[in-house]
């Protein structure tokens, strides 16, 4: 139930040699999803895109099931994890806005025997800065998971450990905060939690799939994980009462996507709350925690992003909201031992948010193709300065093709870092072939030549 962290920078993945704005955005998502997922080898992955108050884009690639052979489809539901914090999280803004609790209120008005109850606050528990340890840092099923429990049981153990800072001082996260306040919520409500998000949000937005993941159903996508670079092994999954209001909503991407476009519309709590659920929380020194109310709070391409990430046995999840933009990007596995949600995530709203123009399209297809041949011991000159081809010995092109050849194909080209220097462009590539990942370390001048194009191992 960790939060993996999107980027706040934007990584450009480069997977193709032609000019993108050339074609229409559901061709450009087709290729670089396919790509991608191609070069991370996960059995699915399942994408939904929000733009001006509708969804544009949804489409699955892979299998939900490896041994069938059963395909994902825009139906195919998927575990969120901790992207399930926000529905709690407005939740209780709900009740907050009904007048029967206060974000403000201390713990002890509503578990009184757990640790330094008299001061942490549910606002403490939901922005991750009120102290409690969490149950689960684990990225992996750890046994005691597998076992049935309740949240109580949770609370009883890991909220009532001495605390790991004093309320408010620190940031760090934990799943032990949502789980006692979906207990303060089921016990200011009186209802279960379930119902009560169902109430608010499933059946007003239309989310006919979202649900308790313990519920399984036979359309849902499998989990599997990955050990080291091996292929996708089927996992087992947590027992019953482990998500809970950390974590334990399954979905498809389209109904994601509801949730997102009542969120850009301001439909899910009032213009108040909603400031509330928003807004950056900080420390009690003043410091950032780039963090709200079960939201982390950051940027992409210069552009103000509101995101969360999910991740519980066999799945990982990651939705990213562009207010300014109104944009939104949902991002579903059914693999949790590789990192495709992140990467994924940026290549999409990168097409939506900074098209590349087609100078840069044009030098990342030179790279590409400039890498495929030296695989094949030979350059085209013609792209390269006199310093460079000089470089580009007989020597050197034979050792190019020796060392690069047995690599295999070129799967995914990811261009890390752009600076200036000594009057040319920098770049800094990974180069992502079938068998190794490579750095490419490389100066162009101002006319397009290449004056460096080094290829070097990564340690």
């Amino acid at each position: 139930m960790n939060m993996r962290t999107l980027p706040t920078a934007f990584l450009s993945f480069i997977t193709c040699t032609s000019a993108y704005p050339q074609t229409s955005l559901p061709a450009q998502l087709d290729k670089r999803i396919a790509d991608m997922r191609s070069a991370f080898t996960v059995p699915s992955v399942s994408v939904a895109v929000v733009k001006d108050g509708q969804t544009i884009y949804a489409k699955a690639f892979g299998d939900a099931n490896i041994a069938n052979q059963r395909a994902a489809n825009v139906e195919t539901r998927y575990a969120v994890g901790s992207i399930s914090k926000q529905f709690t999280a407005a939740a209780l803004l709900i009740e907050q806005e009904q007048g029967k609790l206060s974000l403000d209120d201390k713990v002890s008005k509503y578990f009184p025997d757990l640790t330094r109850a008299n001061e942490v606050t549910i606002r403490e528990l939901l922005s991750h800065t009120s102290g409690y340890e969490d149950y689960a840092p684990q990225d992996y099923l750890i046994p005691e998971w597998t076992k049935p429990t309740t949240a109580d049981a949770i609370l009883d153990h890991w909220a009532k450990k001495p605390l790991n800072f004093d309320p408010g001082t620190r940031w760090q996260y934990s799943n032990t905060n949502y789980v006692l306040a979906g207990r303060i919520l089921e016990k200011v409500s009186g209802q279960q939690l379930l119902p009560f998000l169902q109430e608010h949000f499933f059946q007003p937005f239309g989310m006919r799939s979202a649900g308790d993941c313990d519920v399984r159903q036979s359309a849902d996508a499998s989990a599997y994980t990955r050990y080291a670079l091996g292929p996708p092994r089927p996992v087992g999954r947590e027992g019953s009462g482990w998500y809970f209001a950390a974590g334990e909503l399954c979905m498809t991407p389209l109904d994601l996507a509801k949730w997102d476009i009542a969120f850009l519309q301001k439909k899910i709590v009032s213009p108040r709350s909603y400031e509330e659920f928003t807004r950056e929380v900080k420390l009690k020194d003043g410091k950032p925690t780039h963090y709200a109310l079960g939201l982390g709070i950051g940027s992409s391409q210069g552009v103000p992003m509101i995101s969360h990430s999910g991740e519980v046995s066999g799945f990982l999840a990651s939705n990213a909201v562009f207010p300014t933009k109104q944009v939104a990007v949902v991002v579903l596995t059914n693999e949790d031992g590789v990192n495709l949600i992140g990467p994924l995530t940026d290549q999409i709203s990168s097409l939506l948010l900074n098209p590349e123009s087609s100078a840069q399209e044009k030098r990342d297809a030179d790279v590409r193709s400039i890498l495929e041949q030296l695989q094949e011991g030979r350059i085209d000159r013609s792209l390269f300065t006199s310093n460079a081809n000089e470089y580009f010995g007989d020597t050197a092109l034979k050792d190019y093709k020796d060392s690069l050849a047995p690599l295999g194909k070129l799967n995914l080209l990811e261009r890390r870092a752009e600076s200036l220097r000594g009057g040319m462009t920098h770049l800094s590539y990974r180069a992502h072939f079938e068998r190794d990942t490579v750095g490419l370390n490389i100066y162009v001048l101002p006319d397009g030549k290449f004056e460096q194009f080094i290829v070097e191992e990564i340690i």
